[in-house]
């Protein structure tokens, strides 16, 4: 039997799952161009992305769509056009970036974030906001009219509800139960808030997706920039669409084992090996357009847990 190649793989995901172009878009903003400044030429973006079999208008019309939508901008420099993400849209891109790439590591205290409408609060389309918002980050809908957490951030819930327009029509509360009164176990919101079976099945299919391609990438010593570049967008986009809908709850509310923390590691492995000739790829086709594209900032080298020494391990250093 033929031995499987990197190449092959590539051709392979792409063939059985190719990713839609206005969410592989966002990926690349918030992967590969944020940690650049957040703003890349036109020409480079299609550049970018032609290896995925994304062409010139499929990319034109995303990108439009993206900036109707509040997260991207376009200007305009003589002909040429270039894309920045949205400064309002920023906080958005940091917070997802930090579920994707930070590690598992959140602990239960004992208490839970609870978020309450009194009766007639908010209107109708505020409503529907919120509650769309608030099961993005994670939050579920206890009963009606109330969310809950049990490892809430409050600076991503405030943000979230100045964004949303009802910051002061709620009531924000931590509970926890009372010693002595025989009741449930705050535990058991856990199975009434969230049916878990979607987010394990997502990280079992990511881990029998990506495994192999880590034996792959440990023996091909021939990975291209442009190949390393695939590689880590769709190892980065496949992961996206499984962790964005993990509710993050806490280790010890979690079934065990949990596969979102195989997922991670996977993850992180890939990645590290990938990374810095994905980078030799992006510097290059930016700065064929902007010779004074910057390098990567200092934050991105944090990314899923620390990558520098991963880099010295498994892969070659930036071309600076």
């Amino acid at each position: 039997m033929k031995q499987l190649t990197s190449t092959a793989w590539i051709a392979d995901f792409l063939a059985s799952d190719p990713p839609r172009s206005k969410s592989l878009v966002m990926t690349i903003f918030g992967d590969a161009i944020a940690p650049h400044g957040g703003t890349i030429w036109l020409g480079s973006l299609i550049e970018l992305l032609a290896p995925f079999g994304v062409n010139d208008r499929l990319l034109r019309t995303s990108v439009f769509r993206l900036a109707q939508e509040g997260w991207l901008v376009a200007n305009r420099d003589g002909r040429r056009s270039s894309y920045a993400i949205l400064p309002q849209a920023l906080p958005r891109f940091e917070r997802a970036n930090r579920r994707i790439y930070a590690p598992l590591a959140a602990h239960w205290d004992g208490n839970w974030t609870l978020v309450l409408s009194g009766a007639g609060n908010i209107d109708a389309p505020e409503r529907a906001l919120l509650r769309k918002e608030m099961l993005w980050e994670g939050y579920a809908m206890i009963a009606p009219g109330m969310f809950g957490h049990p490892a809430s951030d409050a600076g991503v819930l405030e943000e979230l509800l100045a964004r949303v327009g009802v910051k002061d029509k709620l009531f924000v509360c931590r509970a926890s139960a009372l010693p002595g009164v025989s009741s449930r176990p705050l535990q058991d919101l856990v199975h009434d808030g969230w049916d878990l079976s979607g987010v394990v099945e997502g990280y079992r299919h990511f881990i029998a997706r990506f495994a192999p391609l880590l034996d792959l990438l440990t023996s091909d010593a021939a990975l291209a920039p442009e190949q390393a570049f695939v590689i880590r967008t769709l190892l980065v986009h496949a992961y996206r669409r499984v962790q964005l809908h993990d509710p993050m709850l806490p280790i010890e509310l979690l079934p065990d084992p949990w596969p979102g923390s195989s997922a991670y590691e996977l993850a992180r492995a890939v990645y590290a090996r990938t990374y810095a000739l994905a980078e030799t790829h992006i510097m290059a086709t930016m700065r064929r357009e902007d010779d004074s594209a910057p390098q990567l900032d200092a934050g991105f080298f944090q990314r899923f847990g620390g990558l520098a020494g991963e880099a010295q391990r498994n892969v070659k250093p930036l071309v600076r």
